[in-house]
């Protein structure tokens, strides 16, 4: 017989959508969506590899930014949460930036990862997708987006608000180099995220199911006192009210990506190229 401690706690994954449990080893060869649907949040590894041609892409260093300049505290001080965040993710921050072919169209990819205090739009944040859209200029190749926050990060008070005009920036640049931006919609994408880049994007893509909006639903409800319609803020909700462009599936985001980019770069994309691990 095999004790309780001989099973690892991570064995199964109960799906949300469907409540049913899948053996955790089989959800890489899923790209971590549920048989019922659920597109699960992912990190910056699996979301580049699952994007670029092969999963082979060049890592992009983000660049460094003040640590603490609030010296801000709560219950902890802001510069524990930055070491447990940077622990738990293996990441600087929130931005990570590669680049790399799609279906041979060479791009830059730039992923939110929410699991890094929520995503949060802080000073790092910021300036990593601004190094991201000059690096994009400066190669004169088009920016994918891959959003996924909670908002801006209150430990940074105005100097996180600031990355909003300053992001916006960022992506008048790059219209004004004739470069495509495509935004990719992942959940949740919320607060002052959706207020600036999420939504500067010429196109946006959504994956199912993703949470997108300023104020979460429940902020809504309780401040307008009447419930939402089903699905209120969802990309399925937000497609038909023309917000969102496309919901699409995650195993057919790296194709319509491609089908995109090929139009808007002029160039013909690769379609050889065998799928991502």
């Amino acid at each position: 017989m095999f004790s309780k401690k001989d099973s690892p706690d991570n064995l199964w994954i109960k799906c949300p959508k469907s409540g049913e449990m899948v053996f955790s080893a089989d959800l890489p060869g899923l790209m971590h969506v549920t048989p019922a649907g659920h597109h699960m949040r992912i990190g910056p590894e699996l979301r580049m590899g699952y994007t670029f041609d092969d999963g082979k892409y060049d890592k992009i260093e983000t660049l460094a930014v003040a640590k603490d300049p609030l010296k801000f505290k709560d219950d902890k001080k802001y510069t524990d949460r930055l070491k447990a965040a940077r622990s738990k993710t293996g990441q600087d921050d929130a931005m990570s930036i590669g680049i790399g072919e799609i279906h041979g169209i060479m791009s830059v990819v730039l992923v939110q990862n929410f699991a890094f205090m929520g995503g949060s739009l802080g000073m790092a944040a910021g300036e990593g997708f601004i190094q991201a859209a000059e690096l994009a200029v400066h190669r004169g190749l088009p920016l994918v987006a891959f959003t996924a926050a909670g908002g801006a990060r209150m430990q940074e008070g105005a100097l996180s608000l600031m990355q909003m005009p300053r992001t916006t920036i960022a992506v008048q640049e790059l219209r004004e180099a004739g470069l495509p931006y495509i935004v990719v919609l992942c959940d949740p994408t919320t607060g002052g995220v959706t207020a600036s880049y999420a939504m500067l994007g010429d196109i946006h893509l959504a994956e199912p199911g993703a949470l997108i909006c300023f104020a979460g639903p429940r902020v809504i409800e309780d401040t307008i006192r009447e419930k939402l319609p089903e699905g209120f803020q969802r990309a399925e909700y937000l497609a038909e009210k023309g917000m969102v462009d496309k919901v699409v599936a995650r195993q057919d985001m790296r194709e319509t990506l491609a089908n995109i980019l090929s139009v808007l770069m002029k160039q013909n994309k690769n379609s050889s190229s065998s799928e991502a691990a």
